[in-house]
């Protein structure tokens, strides 16, 4: 099953996923870190939820949105991890076409979920800070979830055309993928047409979903920038400062690799194609451990229920 099938066809009803290719003799080895990770992820983030579910004083716009971003995590690290797994432990790499398509819309929809909710909780920071007095009349519980709302239906239409046009493209070249799983652009090279429709779209949703909204949330960190220095004294200034720390460290884990992936997969030729994939892979799994780690330690809440 593992030989490419070059024979004409449509819809293959499988694909291959091969893993990281060069690396297949250290697949059991690579397992263990990413099977810990994984673990790490799910704990973490029922932990989040349990806590903020559990304690009545958390029960606020923030603590809302970071629920929201434990649930995406879960979504986005299972959608993926257990089969990497079976293709590391077992060598299953066989999924089916439908379901490719499936893993594929997950992982894209709910990255734009995890990005939608860093920009709603970059404005809980601005109006805790420019309008501390009004916070909880400006976000309240109807507008909080008008804005998770309008994130998750966002992100839910905008990737709706990544399977649909993947269905419709002809696959006469090769079923296998050199990846661990469903990626948007590795799934439409094996296409044998002119996929630049594909590839233009992957760019519009790239800009117009990450590009808005890192724009967003450099405007939201500007205005509270501003409003920090006007504030009276150095001691003050940090301690202010200090409230936004969870939240860039929450950006930076998304935003950097998600411009570094999408770069190399267009632009990297030169980048060995194991490291590549190893990255990627990496990079569905991070995340969802490092932001408990993150909120956990930085917020007092949440560190005092633990």
């Amino acid at each position: 099953m593992l030989e490419s099938n070059t024979t004409d066809f449509t819809n293959p009803s499988t694909f291959i996923l091969l893993g990281i290719p060069g690396l297949e003799a250290a697949h059991v080895w690579i397992s263990i870190p990413f099977c810990a990770m994984y673990t790490t992820a799910i704990l973490g983030n029922f932990t989040i939820l349990f806590i903020v579910k559990r304690e009545p004083s958390l029960h606020s716009p923030m603590f809302y949105f970071l629920c929201m971003l434990a649930i995406t995590d879960l979504v986005m690290s299972t959608s993926t991890l257990p089969k990497m797994l079976s293709i590391f432990w077992f060598n299953s790499r066989e999924i089916d076409f439908s379901a490719c398509l499936t893993q594929m819309y997950f992982v894209h929809s709910f990255s734009g979920m995890e990005s939608g909710i860093l920009v709603a909780m970059a404005l809980d920071r601005y109006v805790a800070i420019c309008h501390p007095l009004r916070h909880s009349t400006i976000l309240t519980r109807p507008l909080v979830a008008k804005i998770s709302l309008a994130v998750v239906l966002r992100s839910v239409i905008l990737t709706l055309p990544y399977p649909f046009l993947a269905r419709r493209w002809p696959y006469c070249r090769t079923n296998i993928i050199p990846n661990t799983y469903c990626a948007h652009l590795a799934v439409v090279k094996l296409v044998c047409a002119d996929i630049r429709i594909s590839s233009y779209y992957g760019l519009f949703d790239l800009f117009s979903v990450i590009g808005v909204d890192v724009f967003s949330i450099t405007v939201s960190y500007t205005q509270i920038l501003r409003a920090i220095f006007c504030l009276p004294t150095k001691d003050v200034r940090l301690k202010t400062f200090g409230t936004c720390i969870s939240h860039l460290c929450a950006i930076f884990a998304l935003y950097l690799p998600i411009f570094f992936f999408s770069l190399t997969q267009r632009f990297g030729h030169n980048v060995p194609l194991y490291l590549h994939i190893l990255f990627t892979s990496v990079y569905q799994v991070v995340p969802p451990v490092l932001h408990p780690m993150i909120y956990g330690v930085r917020t007092k809440q949440i560190r005092g229920r633990l």
